[in-house]
């Protein structure tokens, strides 16, 4: 029994590797890190398909040295801390560091990652990870921060088509037939930028195929696959663009095309959660203090839809998003916290005012921690006027409220408060 074709035609060269020509180009930075011989650890982010296995391979061949794979869906803590073991005793003197390939690498616990740390900070070895979700979310700080990222494309249709050409004129088997290609547009919708199932729908056609010419055309890869037209992969790149899509209408205020695009998703099968995921996230950064309320329903989405589950929560899915994309939007919040981190990341680690913090022991209070702290209600309105940003920020605006009525009744409430603020 053969090797899939995936696994056939997996490249082994720089050379041979399709796509990723910002990253494996001429004079592109992996193929400079690759050929200089001098690599640090670094996670290739990207969708399913694109060739992020591969590369680490690649780069693992072209380096010769040990190689170590993991799998996050499979491997524990202690798979890890085997495989730093082995590392260690494959490493000799001034020789490179082994390279260890963590496959879907967001899909490791804290603690699994944690173990990592301490090898990659000792350099026992080189980390190359492969994540499909954004590592900012994924990945611990510590780990991230000693990782360059690498976002890896979906494949162009030129790169489909390149992939499909060398398919069917190299691969042993393949090339005992003669490939009519007539039509292309089944055969790349399909395939969705995924060379892996541009490979496996091409071995299906040709495993199908009793004549020596095999024909490919639209009629053909839809009946071969027997797949609904509509239907898209989770993990493909039109996952992302749908999705994309959503909460852009809902952020431009338009509850039909917020409404059809949940539709698509619902008709390809997406994970509800997923949905009502962002669902929250949108009621928080896109319509915030304009209607607190989307916020609570948007929690309340997600809550029931685990009640009550499937098809029904299509409903419950529906009400949200119309409800979100008929809402006024604000991103005051949103903005806040980015000027706020922003700020942290200027001037550092500000100490905390005195009449800030808190006295439990004698000596901090001989020392003036919490000393004329005036406590809000003791005084009318439960507002006395004081200083509650450092000293070197004092009088900084952070948050801006926006036109809308609800930020418009806050701040003007702020402004009686303060007077001159707001």
């Amino acid at each position: 029994m053969p090797e899939p074709l995936a696994e056939r035609l997996r490249p082994k060269t720089l050379d041979e590797y399709i796509g990723q020509q910002h990253l494996v180009g001429p004079n592109a930075i992996l193929r400079k890190m690759i050929e200089s011989e001098r690599i640090s650890s670094f996670i290739l982010w990207g969708p399913p398909g694109v060739g992020k296995t591969t590369l680490a391979k690649i780069i693992a061949n072209r380096l010769q040295r040990p190689f170590f794979t993991l799998s996050a869906v499979t491997s524990g803590v202690k798979d890890v801390r085997d495989v730093i073991e082995r590392a260690e005793k494959s490493k000799f003197f001034d020789s490179p560091n082994p390279i260890l390939f963590i496959d879907e690498i967001h899909r490791f616990s804290k603690s699994q990652q944690d173990s990592l740390l301490g090898a990659v900070e000792k350099g026992i070895f080189t980390l190359i990870g492969a994540t499909t979700e954004n590592p900012s979310f994924e990945i611990i700080t510590p780990l991230l921060s000693r990782c360059q990222v690498y976002v890896l494309k979906s494949l162009s249709d030129e790169d489909m088509l390149t992939l499909f050409d060398r398919a069917t004129k190299t691969d042993v088997y393949l090339k005992q037939k003669e490939f009519k290609l007539e039509e292309t547009e089944a055969l790349i919708r399909f395939a969705g930028g995924d060379a892996r199932k541009m490979l496996n729908i091409i071995e299906l056609i040709y495993n199908a195929e009793t004549e020596n010419v095999v024909t490919v055309n639209n009629q053909i890869v839809t009946e071969r696959l027997q797949q609904n037209p509509m239907a898209y992969d989770k993990n493909g790149e039109l996952h992302y663009d749908i999705i994309s899509a959503f909460i852009k209408s809902i952020r431009g205020s338009d509850p039909d095309g917020a409404i059809y695009w949940l539709a698509r998703m619902v008709a390809g099968g997406e994970d509800p959660k997923f949905i009502a995921r962002r669902l929250v996230i949108s009621a928080s950064e896109d319509i915030g203090l304009a209607n607190p309320n989307a916020l609570l329903l948007a929690n309340a989405c997600f809550d029931t839809l685990q009640k009550i589950g499937w098809p029904e929560g299509r409903i419950i899915l529906a009400e949200t998003t119309i409800y979100l994309a008929a809402s006024p939007k604000s991103n005051s919040a949103y903005m806040a916290i980015g000027n706020a981190l922003d700020l942290v990341q200027k001037t550092g680690n500000l100490p905390v005012p005195l009449h800030l913090r808190n006295a439990p022991t004698k000596l901090m209070g001989q020392l003036g921690y919490g000393k004329d702290y005036k406590y809000a209600h003791d005084y009318k309105d439960h507002f006395v006027e004081q200083d509650f940003l450092p000293k070197e920020l004092k009088g900084k605006a952070i948050w801006e409220p926006q036109e809308n009525p609800a930020e418009k009744k806050l701040k003007e409430h702020l402004h009686n408060l303060w007077k001159t603020r707001f």
